[in-house]
C-alpha cells in the first residue's frame, strides 16, 4: 500500500467514524491485549468533535474522561494495575455504541522489532528447532502476541496496521509468531508467574536506517539525500516520487554513460582483462558482491560456407540487461534478467574465421552474469552449432558500489519509513523493553552503523519518553569458516553492534556460536531467546543470574606473546583454544597458539607474528572461537585494536 492510499484511507476512516459519532480506537487496542502494569496507559482516539468521552475499567481506577477537539481527535489516561485480570476497559461517547475491550490481563509487555531473525516464525518458514512440540505444547493464555503488519510512510503515523486481528492468546493455532519473542515470552511467564506480551514489529531483510526516525540522524552520514527528500517532500507522495524519478534518470546518465575504450570487433587480452566461466553468474565466481558494468567476450571460428549467411545466437538469460555485439555491431539487447537471449546476426556480419561476440552487460542488483545450461549457449549457421560455452574474457568498466543507486522510495529500506508506519504509533502503549535483532542488512557499513544504532536506541527512548532496557542479539556466524580474516565485514559489523553497550540499560546476547555457514538464519531461537531473557531476568526483575560470558579488559605484550586479561573467569570448550588470532604493527596477522596462565589470563603467540601488538578472537564471518564464561556463555567476539 503507498503512502498516499494510508493517509487518504485513515482520513476516510475517520470522517465515517466521526460522522456517525463511534468511538475509534488504534487496531491495536482490542481484546485480549496486555497493558504494561503499574504504568499510564494512553487511549488515543476518535469520535465526534466536542463529544464527551469517558474511559472505565474494573480494575479499580477511577473513571476518566475529557472532550474530543475540533478534529475529532481526543486522549485519556488509565493508570493500569498490578499483575492480573482478566479486566475490561470500556471507552464511551454516549452514543450508546461502546468500544468494549475485554479479557485484557496486567502484566509485563515487550516489543520485540529488527529483521528476519527477530521474524522467524515458530512455524511458517524453514522449521525452528523443535518446532513440532513448541507449537503443540503452546497453550498459555496468560502470553499475549500482538503482531503488527508490515508497512511503510514517509511520516509518522497515529496507527498501525495488525495482522491476527490484533492480540491473540498463544495457542497452537498462532504461532506463525516470532519465535525468539514468544519463547522469551515463555521463559518470562515462567521464571515471574504473571501475564506477559511481546509485540512482533518485525521485517526482515531491512537496515537499521529505516527503523530510526528522520530526525535522530545527527552525527549519521550516508542518509542526507533521503532525508533531505523527506524534509521537503514527505507530506506529499507526488512530489517525492517525482523527485526520485528525477535522481534515478541523473544516476543512470552518470553510472553507465561510460564507454568501452576498445575495439569490439577484436578479442581483447592483457591487463585488465581476466577470464570468467560461461554459463555462470559473476558473484558466484570471480566478481563476488560486485554491481555494475562488465564486458563479456569470446570468439569462434566459421568455416568459408558460412560466412554472407544469417546466424543465429543462443545465449542463456543475462543479469539485469545486455547490449550484445557480433563483430563489433549491435545486434541486440534486452533489460529482461531471467530472459534466455535469442539475437539474429544479419548475413554481412558473418564472416570466415574468427568472429566476436561482445557484451556489455549491466547489473544493478542479484549476481550478475550469463545464466542458463551450457547446451542452451551456441551460434547456428547453415545448419550447424557452434558451442559458446566455456572461458570468456571480462573488463569491469563501473562499479556501481562507487556511484550507488538511490534507494527506492518504495523500499523497506529508505530511512525512516518502517519506523513512521511500524513504531510510532505505538508509543502511546507502555512497553518494559526492547529486544531488537537486526544487522545482516547494514553488513559493510560498520562504520556508519555505530553512530546509527546508538541514534535508534536514543530515538525509540526519547519517542516513549523513558530509558527502557534495549537488549540486541549481536550477529551469528555466516559465510564461509575461515581462520584468519582480519578484514571480516561481519566482524566488524558485530563490533559495531557491541559499541551500544556504551549507552545506559543496554545489553547484548552473544549468538556468534549458534551461526550456520549455509544459512543466515539459525534456528536455535530457543537459545536466543532464553540468552535474551537472561539479561531481563537479572537486570529488570532482580532474579540471580548469570547473564554474560567475560570480557576482556586488558592486552598487555610480553615479548613474542600477548597476555589477555579477564574480568572473569574464562575456558575453553576443549583442550585446544580455537579463534584466536594475533598481528603486529604491520598489520600482519596469524592464527595464534593459546596457553592458559590462570582463570582470567590467556598467553597468545605465534611463530609467524614476532612481536604480536594486536589479538582478535572470533574476527570472521563465521568463526570457530570456543572461549566461554564459567555458565557456559560464549565471550563476546573482540579485538583489542578496535
Amino acid at each position: 500500500m503507498s503512502h498516499f492510499k494510508i493517509i487518504t484511507t485513515a482520513f476516510a476512516a475517520l470522517l465515517f467514524h466521526t460522522a456517525q459519532g463511534v468511538v475509534r480506537l488504534p487496531q491495536f487496542y482490542t481484546d485480549n491485549m496486555v497493558v504494561q502494569q503499574q504504568s499510564q496507559l494512553v487511549i488515543p482516539g476518535y469520535a465526534h468533535p466536542y463529544a464527551k468521552v469517558r474511559a472505565w475499567t474494573d480494575w479499580g481506577t477511577k473513571e476518566v474522561q475529557t472532550t474530543v477537539g475540533s478534529d475529532g481527535a481526543f486522549r485519556l489516561t488509565l493508570q493500569t494495575p498490578d499483575a492480573g485480570g482478566p479486566y475490561t476497559i470500556i471507552v464511551s461517547d454516549g452514543s450508546g455504541e461502546d468500544v468494549v475491550l475485554s479479557n485484557v490481563l496486567s502484566g509485563e509487555v515487550w516489543l520485540c522489532s529488527g529483521q528476519s531473525n527477530m521474524e522467524f516464525p515458530v512455524k511458517g518458514w524453514a522449521q525452528v528447532m523443535s518446532s513440532e512440540e513448541i507449537v503443540a505444547t503452546a497453550r498459555h493464555p496468560e502470553i499475549r502476541l500482538l503482531q503488527i503488519r508490515k508497512n511503510r510512510s514517509f511520516t509518522p503515523l497515529s496507527d498501525a496496521e495488525v495482522n491476527m486481528g490484533g492480540w491473540v492468546e498463544a495457542s497452537p493455532s498462532t504461532m506463525d509468531f516470532s519465535a525468539i519473542a514468544y519463547l522469551f515470552a515463555l521463559k518470562m511467564k515462567e521464571e515471574l508467574g504473571i501475564p506477559v506480551g511481546v509485540i512482533d514489529v518485525t521485517w526482515g531483510g531491512t537496515p537499521a536506517e529505516a527503523w530510526t526516525p528522520a530526525d535522530m540522524f545527527d552525527g549519521v552520514s550516508g542518509f542526507e539525500e533521503e532525508l533531505a527528500a523527506l524534509a521537503a517532500y514527505g507530506n506529499s507522495p507526488e512530489a517525492m516520487y517525482k523527485n526520485y524519478n528525477d535522481k534515478v534518470a541523473a544516476w543512470y546518465k552518470k553510472a553507465t554513460g561510460v564507454e568501452a575504450g576498445f575495439d569490439k570487433a577484436v578479442l581483447q587480452s592483457g591487463k585488465g582483462w581476466g577470464h570468467m566461466p560461461v554459463p555462470g553468474l559473476w558473484e558466484t565466481s570471480v566478481l563476488p558482491d560486485f554491481d555494475g558494468i562488465v564486458w563479456m567476450q569470446t570468439s569462434f571460428t566459421l568455416p568459408d560456407d558460412a560466412a554472407g549467411k544469417p546466424l543465429e545466437l543462443y545465449m542463456g538469460p543475462i543479469d539485469n540487461q545486455d547490449i550484445t555485439y557480433f563483430n563489433g555491431v549491435e545486434v541486440g539487447s534486452s533489460g529482461s534478467w531471467d530472459a534466455p537471449r535469442h539475437y539474429t546476426v544479419p548475413a554481412h556480419l558473418v564472416k570466415s574465421g574468427e568472429n566476436v561476440i561482445s557484451i556489455r552487460i549491466t547489473d544493478f542488483d542479484g549476481e550478475g552474469g550469463i545464466g542458463g545450461e551450457p547446451e542452451k549457449l551456441y551460434a547456428e549457421t547453415n545448419g550447424q552449432r557452434y558451442p559458446l560455452a566455456g572461458n570468456w574474457t571480462y573488463r569491469t568498466i563501473a562499479d556501481f558500489s562507487k556511484t550507488p543507486h538511490p534507494v527506492s522510495i518504495e523500499s523497506a529500506s529508505y530511512p525512516s519509513v518502517l519506523f513512521n508506519a511500524m513504531i510510532a504509533p505505538l508509543n502511546v502503549m507502555p512497553i518494559r523493553g526492547v529486544l531488537w535483532y537486526q544487522g545482516c542488512a547494514n553488513v559493510g557499513r560498520d562504520e556508519q552503523y555505530a553512530p546509527l544504532f546508538k541514534s535508534l536506541i536514543n530515538s525509540w527512548r526519547k519517542h516513549w519518553g523513558t530509558e527502557f532496557p534495549f537488549y540486541f542479539v549481536q550477529l551469528a556466524g555466516y559465510l564461509k569458516p575461515l581462520t584468519v580474516q582480519p578484514q571480516s565485514k561481519w566482524a566488524a559489523l558485530r563490533n559495531s553492534q557491541a559499541k551500544a553497550l556504551e549507552l545506559p540499560n543496554t545489553g547484548m546476547a552473544v549468538a556468534i556460536d549458534l551461526g550456520n555457514p549455509v544459512d543466515i538464519h539459525p534456528v536455535n531461537k530457543q537459545e536466543v531467546a532464553r540468552r535474551l531473557s537472561l539479561l531481563a531476568l537479572n537486570r529488570v526483575y532482580g532474579k540471580s543470574c548469570i547473564d554474560s560470558a567475560p570480557r576482556c579488559s586488558n592486552a598487555k605484550q610480553a615479548g613474542d606473546k600477548l597476555v589477555l586479561t579477564f574480568d572473569g573467569k574464562v575456558c575453553a570448550t576443549s583442550k585446544i583454544f580455537t579463534g584466536f588470532i594475533v598481528g603486529d604493527a604491520k598489520g600482519n596477522f596469524a592464527y595464534a597458539k593459546v596457553v592458559q596462565q590462570s582463570d582470567d589470563k590467556l598467553e597468545l603467540s605465534s611463530p609467524l607474528i614476532k612481536k604480536p601488538t594486536v589479538a582478535r578472537y572470533n574476527w570472521a564471518d563465521c568463526p570457530d572461537g570456543n572461549l566461554k564464561g564459567e555458565t557456559g556463555l560464549p565471550v563476546a567476539p573482540f579485538a583489542t585494536d578496535k
